[in-house]
């Protein structure tokens, strides 16, 4: 005996046939008598190049916008980014002058005494604006 099997046989299918429709008939009242003729396409069938024509211009429209959109950006983060250096520049440089200030004002009964300057014991003051005597001694009866 051979290795080799033999095909197994396939068993066939039968297709039913479709079911045959009835043939058309005119309608009672219709007109009989004329034939339905068919129509011809347009000699001249419509072109797709408006419609191309759109869909590329608002393709380039649109990557225009967003070139737009991003140089805008981009522009705005270059001068965000400059004046938050400024910013921190200027905070630095009111740190440094209240701290002069306050070494200033530390400072400021030393350089006094050193000018021969004693504390006052009842200060009086004299208002510019009304010429007013605004403190002082209290009125003594």
């Amino acid at each position: 005996m051979s290795a080799l099997r033999a095909p197994a046989a396939v068993p066939s299918r039968r297709v039913a046939p479709a079911p045959r429709r009835a043939p058309l008939t005119a309608l009672p009242g219709g007109r009989s008598h004329r034939r339905l003729e068919a129509v011809r396409a347009p000699l001249q069938a419509r072109s797709s190049m408006p419609f191309l024509a759109i869909c590329g211009a608002l393709l380039a429209a649109a990557l225009l916008f967003a070139l737009v959109l991003n140089t805008t950006m981009a522009r705005g983060s270059y001068e965000q980014a400059g004046l938050q250096r400024e910013v921190a520049r200027v905070a630095q440089d009111v740190q440094s002058k209240q701290a002069e200030l306050r070494a200033a004002e530390a400072s400021l009964p030393e350089r006094a005494r050193d000018l021969g300057m004693v504390p006052a014991e009842d200060p009086t003051i004299l208002s510019a604006a009304t010429g007013q005597v605004v403190g002082g001694a209290p009125a003594q009866p």
